[in-house]
């Protein structure tokens, strides 16, 4: 959990990352659930930007109009990150970090 911990304390304001591509950049390949699992289970203290996480369609994958839909919704926003309809453009706002950063940042 450490490494995903890791690459989403990575992903900087104003950007996003998908489950999937953060399993991937954690060096756990068709993990995307477990990033869900590992978000849900991190300490508070970590203080992870756990909103800029979105599914691979670009949505928010809380339920529309619930607590969590509306919190994210409202974090991402106040980051300049345009939200339609619990959407972001992903060709606009996906994190591409480059290799160098990656590798020189992992702890692991």
């Amino acid at each position: 959990m450490t490494q995903i911990w890791h690459i989403v304390s990575m992903i900087p304001e104003g950007k996003v990352c998908s489950y999937g591509k953060v399993a991937d950049l954690a060096g756990l390949p068709g993990r995307a659930r477990y990033v869900s699992k590992a978000l849900r289970s991190a300490p508070e203290e970590l203080n992870l930007p756990w909103h800029r996480v979105i599914n691979s369609q670009g949505k928010i994958s809380f339920a529309e109009h619930s607590a969590l839909f509306i919190e994210q919704m409202q974090r991402l926003r106040s980051e300049e990150i345009i939200v339609n309809r619990g959407k972001v453009k992903l060709s606009e706002y996906e994190w591409q970090p480059d290799i160098a950063t990656l590798v020189l940042s992992m702890p692991f």
